[in-house]
């Protein structure tokens, strides 16, 4: 920058550095450097509206990474911005999956999207009968998170360390059985692939394999955290991803860093802390957002940051957060193939997620309406998907269609009825509603999802 010297000068960039507000000292000498938010988007790779949040002070401008980014984009002298005149620490950047590029959808695909909700529901008319209580098996009454529990509150097994091969291909099979929506089999896994997986990484290993260890076992808490979320455990699902999160730092794979900061927003917001959770998921996104041109693993990683970010918001009752976040999150998502995690369609299902948050039942319903679940890229979201279209449908007060959802559910993933309590507190405002007995299978449905029979209250573990 030619003008350097001069531009620390002006009253604009003293009065902000005195501020101590590092967003105002970056807008301060980006106006008198004569540059606009798009030339810094160029020399950042950040978009213009996180710029804008940044400079604003809406989004939080405190990590290193963001700060030295904007530093060196804007020529500003490190401490005034709070840094330290020293080179960044090194990161592992993973190889790039594929090249970053727009994939449209095929025509077929869009017509398939525009077909209605209702028209798939009404298919569901006589899933009751057909399911009965044989084809499902009901509940097991042992609570499938006590091995689980027990592993993460005791002290260490003295498990003996692993190969690493090994716990990739554990990792893999509980991711797996997570994605087919087998919660209690996930459930199952995790005792065993824990404590290996905290075996080896207290074991050291050879130096080369030392950031391997720390992701695998980073991964595993996301997983199990992820997993007691599911079962409304929210105690231990604290424990897990405070664990995620320290095992994470010290590993130097930053989509890891950014997948357990995620899983612990996730937490945050599920206990009361929205606003936390809302900063600490768009501050990861930052942060990841001038890597996005490693590949379609940042792109994918970062779309789920804004759809969590955009959906916290929601909760939070700020509208126009979310609906904003979700419209970089679409954009985010046409780089994306329309059958992976952060892809067109994952983005329609949080659309449908915050809408109905916000009470815009409509908007929710009308969302989903646009989503083809046949694209709907794993068992869980599509059970997922249909678990939220009842709850708009109830807060709709129409028991009908939201039965017929519960059912799809169902059929998707039975483990998402048998164990989520959104599902089981509408099974049971279902139950008391005066159509109930126009419900076919509704009371065998009810035993399915835990419901236990002649007392009309959830199942507690």
């Amino acid at each position: 920058m030619n003008q350097g010297r001069a531009i620390w000068n002006t009253d604009a960039v003293h009065a902000a550095a005195a501020s101590g507000d590092y967003g105002a000292v970056v807008r301060a000498v980006r106006r008198a450097a004569d540059l606009t938010l798009a030339d810094v988007a160029q020399r950042t790779n950040y978009s213009i509206s996180t710029l804008s949040r940044l400079e604003t002070g809406k989004q939080h401008l405190a990590d290193v990474r963001v700060l030295r980014g904007l530093a060196d984009a804007l020529d500003i002298p490190p401490p005034l911005l709070g840094l330290a005149d020293t080179p960044p620490q090194p990161m592992h950047v993973r190889s790039p999956a594929a090249i970053v590029g727009v994939n449209s959808a095929p025509d077929e695909e869009a017509d398939m999207r525009r077909r209605t909700l209702l028209t798939g529901l009404t298919s569901l008319a006589g899933t009751a009968a057909v399911l009965g209580t044989s084809a499902i098996r009901s509940p097991a009454a042992v609570d499938p998170l006590h091995y689980l529990e027990q592993t993460l509150l005791a002290a260490p097994s003295g498990s003996p360390p692993v190969e690493l091969p090994q716990i990739e291909h554990d990792l893999t099979a509980a991711q797996s059985a997570f994605d087919l929506g087998r919660y209690a089999e996930v459930a199952s896994r995790l005792p065993v692939l824990l404590p290996a997986a905290m075996a080896t990484h207290a074991d050291g290993g050879r130096p080369e394999e030392v950031a391997l260890v720390n992701a695998l076992l980073a991964q595993t808490y996301i997983l199990a955290s992820k997993l007691t979320v599911k079962f409304g455990r929210d105690q231990l699902a604290w424990t897990t991803a405070d664990r995620a999160v320290q095992v994470a730092h010290s590993s130097d794979d930053i989509l890891t860093r950014a997948d357990a900061r995620r899983a612990w927003a996730i937490v945050l917001r599920r206990t009361g802390h929205a606003a936390t959770a809302h900063q600490l998921i768009v501050d990861t996104a930052a942060t990841l957002q001038p890597d996005l041109r490693h590949g379609r693993q940042y792109i994918a990683v970062y779309g789920a940051l804004l759809s969590t970010a955009a959906y916290t918001a929601a909760v939070d009752g700020d509208r126009d957060t979310a609906y904003t976040l979700l419209a970089e999150a679409r954009d985010t998502a046409e780089q994306l193939d329309d059958h992976t995690e952060s892809g067109p369609t994952a983005v329609g299902l949080y659309q449908v997620s915050a809408a109905r948050a916000l009470g815009d039942v409509g908007a929710a319903i009308d969302a989903a309406r646009q989503i083809n679940p046949a694209a709907i890229p794993s068992p869980e979201r599509r059970a997922r998907y249909w678990a939220d279209v009842a709850r708009a449908f109830h807060q709709w007060g129409k028991p009908e269609h939201c039965y017929r959802a519960l059912l799809a559910a169902e059929q998707a993933a039975p483990d998402e009825v048998r164990y989520r309590k959104p599902v089981q507190q509408i099974t049971l405002s279902l139950l008391r509603h005066p159509s109930a007995n126009t419900l076919p299978g509704l009371q065998s449905f009810a035993q399915r999802t835990g419901i236990r029979p002649n007392t009309g209250h959830p199942r507690e573990w």
